[in-house]
């Protein structure tokens, strides 16, 4: 954007005066304004100062962050990259949009690697013998965040950051209530029949599970509502409903539509491509095509669009 200065030259427009012009647009409108992301810079900083400022502090950032992460096993060598790469953009975008993505990163990574060991004894049988977070599971979990962040600086619009805080809430739900129902939930029923699955299988809940997908979703909530302004109380319950509901949209996916594999040898349901005995298993069940990334992908979207549902509903 630029306006043409005395001599009649172009400037850029001052983020105040961007900030001005869009309260101006909302009131004229009869709207209240909740939410402007150009509160958080100062008088004389241009838009492209501030874009650069911020990408320059989130690269340095990210690349110690998943610098740490990949040294710890938590990435693998393209999951770095787009960590370090959402991590720049996020951060471009916002301090606030950071500071979510950063708390999520690390609280997920924190419980993924608590009793690592024991988790991965307990899904010998059912899943991938790994903790470390490839390019693809990084951008399941966090690409939707990453693109509705982008949009609500676009359009500053208040509803496109409900959204992207529901869908991070979502992937930070799931986290939660996997690692934690996996330690804790010892009888994991499916969500859709209710019937007892083997611990690990997509689809499963249990007590435990679900009380920590609905801190999880909290958590991300919580601290949108200190770091966002305008973020009031009801944003609040909807990003965490929307959230949860997401992680619950999750296990309902899991158990309907992922890929089940079969291994003949044992006898036994699994998501491993080549079963602990040695035998490669065979797709039984659900769609080839739905992989758990996929699921995951998916369940961040239910996330974004049930906390604006929510959202409107208690909205005043």
């Amino acid at each position: 954007m630029r306006q043409r200065e005395s001599d009649g030259t172009p400037s850029k427009l001052s983020v105040r005066t961007v900030a001005d012009q869009l309260e101006c647009a909302c009131v004229s409108r009869g709207r209240r304004r909740e939410f402007s992301q150009y509160d958080y810079y100062r008088r004389g900083v241009t838009i492209d100062q501030a874009l650069i400022i911020r990408g320059l502090i989130g690269a340095v950032a990210a690349g110690i962050i998943t610098g740490w992460a990949r040294q710890r096993g938590s990435l693998t060598a393209s999951g770095q990259w787009a960590a370090f790469f959402m991590g720049v953009i996020v951060t471009a975008v916002g301090w606030p949009w950071a500071a979510l993505l950063i708390a999520f990163f690390l609280t997920s990574t924190a419980l993924t690697r608590w009793r690592a060991q024991e988790k991965l004894q307990y899904t010998r049988a059912t899943l991938p013998q790994s903790t470390e977070r490839t390019a693809t599971q990084v951008f399941a979990n966090g690409g939707a965040f990453m693109l509705l962040a982008v949009a609500s600086a676009q359009s500053g619009n208040f509803w496109w950051v409900l959204a992207g805080t529901g869908a991070l809430a979502a992937a930070s739900a799931d986290t939660w209530s996997t690692e934690i129902g996996t330690l804790f939930g010892a009888a994991p029923r499916s969500i859709l029949t209710w019937r007892p699955i083997t611990r690990g299988m997509s689809g499963g809940i249990s007590v435990p599970g679900t009380v920590a997908g609905l801190a999880g979703s909290l958590c991300i909530a919580a601290l949108a509502t200190f770091a966002i302004p305008g973020f009031g109380w009801r944003m609040t319950v909807a990003a965490t409903l929307g959230g949860f509901v997401g992680c619950l949209g999750d296990s309902a996916l899991g158990a309907g539509w992922q890929s089940r594999r079969w291994c003949d040898r044992c006898g036994e349901w699994t998501e491993r491509r080549v079963h602990p005995c040695g035998y490669r298993t065979a797709h039984r069940r659900g769609f080839v095509w739905m992989s758990n990334d996929l699921v995951n992908a998916l369940a961040t979207l239910i996330g974004a669009i049930a906390a604006v549902a929510v959202g409107r509903l208690l909205k005043p």
